[in-house]
């Protein structure tokens, strides 16, 4: 840390309850309140884990925000919503910071229900700009053109390169509201920045002489005697002809934006004085600040992308908690893989929205740059550039986090399925997934597409059935045949130990036994049949009920679709009981699917399932680890072994 404040001076961020008390702070003692927040940020999430190089660079920006407007009358929506912490210091919420991201604490996005300040839930990217402009809007038309609320939107430059905000973008600068766009740039989204947006905002950034040029011209035109309404438009027209004849307007100017930058975003007096300038502009303005993601803390500052979003970790080091040692994670098997089918195969090609390091393709990027494409956040754009390069017979791999997969799904369907093109789609995060809440849970990606023909879903419970289903997808029949695109979910969780049965060869439309017991009597058999995320759990279970004198088979499934529906059937005919378990939604999930297909073919067996409920968790539960949000929902160990002698 940096620039530590004296221990003789009163802690100003205990003072804060409201963002109306830093209105009386001095200039000095708000560069005191940002080091505060800035220490506080670092322990919390060094304790907690979360999103840090993103907040700590936008601290001097929200302490800007709060001073110049008046939350919650303007309203203030933070674009994805990682760098939303000192917005919530700065509201009154450090009594509760300590629960950041736990369970009924704190959430890492803002949430209306958690503050009167937090104007709109966000948690996905490039949503800011249309929602603040349904807001101004909403207020305009409640109250006319009289209101004197703003709204502004915090977008960063990653962000920006989302398909969403050109939208929105555009349909403001045709309304000409008083839309006030905070474009954050520091050169990232979570990885370094690619393509055409960031070298044109890197242009946008030489332009700072003029910028300071016009202030000083507006400084000393004020100073100036009113003389009436005709020498003030001749200065209008002479800082306009300055302009034109030294700089071309940009990209926001021909949308409609009057254009603001840029400004450096960690100098607390000229972020106020700009942006109280702004606010009385009666037109959208785009506020271009130029902050350093990581500032303040040496190891975020040194490797941003890194400590974006961190586990827990030891601030004198910067070192990340490793709770399991040589564990590998289902990140890491899937990076081995891809990178292992690359060597032997030039058409093997990977894409991914911004998530370069999160997705495990660094190395894949490192080692084949000319086979590696980072496309920034858009998801819809990666999986139908994906079918561009399927349809001339090359093999697109798009590694996506399932939450995040959500957002393409018309591409998915109208420009991979339709058109039976073998795009594979790598979806981590599958499933619950811990601290993030509600906005990032992987639990959609069964139900949205079990239903799309042409599609193939696996979900591997291992390394090595990981690997399998990705040399399955790529090289075998699924490739050869066009059979459309293939899904491959997994968790965000450690790899199990390896046995056996997941090294079987796939078999299309079946899954593999784990265990199996021939010697019961149908009439007193049960099993119990699972998505490979659950495995554990699964195996949990049988060891409970083997303490109890159950022996439970277990049935991974392999294939959530397509089902060979024969083998399924004789499977479930085979039990008097069987258990389904699965890491996603109930409503059109797979358990849904089986057991139309047991009633379909009076199959005569009890069955019951386990899936989460077809509605979004608890807000005051969604913040709980992958381990307590599976107790809650029913699919851990322990859960899982009382529903089956519960049935029985």
């Amino acid at each position: 840390m940096e620039n530590k404040k004296n221990g003789n001076q009163d802690c100003l961020l205990e003072k804060i309850k409201s963002p109306s008390d830093i209105k009386r702070f001095s200039i000095r003692e708000l560069n005191q309140l940002a080091n505060e927040i800035r220490e506080q940020i670092v322990r919390t999430v060094a304790s907690n884990g979360g999103h840090l190089s993103s907040n700590l660079g936008a601290v001097e920006l929200s302490i800007a925000l709060h001073r110049v407007f008046n939350t919650p009358d303007d309203k203030i929506v933070w674009d994805v919503g990682h760098q939303c912490y000192a917005h919530k210091l700065l509201t009154g919420r450090l009594s509760s910071f300590g629960l950041l991201r736990k369970q009924n604490g704190l959430a890492g996005f803002p949430k209306q229900s958690e503050n009167i300040h937090d104007a709109f839930n966000t948690g996905h990217a490039s949503t800011s700009i249309s929602a603040s402009l349904g807001l101004l809007a909403a207020e305009m038309l409640k109250n006319g053109s009289s209101s004197n609320s703003r709204s502004i939107a915090v977008i960063g430059d990653g962000a920006l390169t989302g398909g969403l905000s050109y939208e929105a973008l555009s349909h403001a600068g045709h309304l000409g509201l008083p839309l006030i766009v905070i474009l954050n740039d520091n050169k990232m989204s979570i990885n370094r920045n690619v393509g055409g947006l960031s070298k044109y905002l890197s242009r946008l950034s030489m332009k700072a002489r003029y910028q300071s040029f016009r202030r000083s011209f507006d400084s000393m035109a004020k100073k100036i005697p009113f003389v009436g309404e005709a020498f003030f438009n001749s200065i209008v027209r002479f800082k306009r002809a300055i302009k034109a004849v030294f700089y071309n307007d940009n990209f926001f100017v021909d949308l409609g934006f009057e254009y603001v930058g840029p400004i450096g975003g960690h100098n607390i007096q000229a972020l106020i004085e700009v942006l109280t300038d702004v606010r009385k502009l009666n037109r959208p303005v785009v506020v271009h600040v130029i902050t350093r993601k990581g500032k303040g803390f040496n190891h975020a500052e040194n490797n941003p992308d890194n400590y974006h979003g961190v586990s827990s970790f030891s601030v004198d080091d910067g070192i990340c908690d490793k709770n399991i040692q040589g564990k590998k994670s289902f990140t890491e098997a899937f990076s081995n893989s891809i990178l292992e089918i690359a060597e032997k195969d030039e058409k093997v090609i990977a894409i991914t929205a911004a998530m370069k390091s999160g997705t495990g393709l660094t190395s894949f990027a490192q080692k084949f740059p000319n086979r590696f494409f980072d496309v920034g956040i858009a998801e819809e754009h990666s999986v139908t550039f994906a079918s561009g390069l399927a349809s001339l017979n090359l093999k697109p791999v798009v590694a996506v986090y399932s939450t995040f997969i959500q957002r393409a799904a018309d591409q998915i369907i109208h420009d991979a399925a339709l058109q039976k093109l073998p795009v594979i789609l790598a979806l981590d995060r599958a499933g619950f997934v811990s601290a993030d809440g509600e906005t990032h849970q992987g639990l959609f990606d069964i139900t949205i597409f079990r239903s799309t023909p042409n599609m193939t879903i696996l979900a591997p419970a291992s390394e090595n059935e990981l690997k399998l289903m990705m040399k399955y997808s790529l090289e075998d029949e699924l490739t050869k045949k066009r059979a459309g695109p293939v899904i491959i979910r997994y968790p965000k969780t450690i790899c199990p130990d390896e046995i056996s049965s997941f090294s079987l060869p796939i078999e299309y439309g079946r899954g593999v036994w784990v265990s199996k017991n021939n010697e019961t009597e149908n009439t007193n058999r049960v099993c119990i049949a699972f998505t490979g995320s659950l495995y554990q759990q699964v195996k949990e279970a049988s060891e409970l009920l083997k303490k109890n004198g159950i022996n439970a088979d277990l049935y991974n499934l392999r294939f959530l679709k397509p089902v060979d529906e024969d083998y399924l059937t004789d499977v479930m005919n085979n039990y008097k009981l069987i258990i389904i378990a699965e890491e996603g939604m109930r409503e059109g999930g797979f358990c849904e699917y089986a057991l139309s297909l047991a009633l379909k073919r009076g199959v005569k067996a009890k069955i019951e399932v386990i899936a989460a409920e077809s509605s979004f968790l608890e807000e005051d539960k969604a913040l709980g680890t992958r381990d307590e949000l599976l107790a809650i929902n029913g699919l851990d160990g322990s859960s899982i072994a009382k529903t089956l002698q519960d049935a029985l």
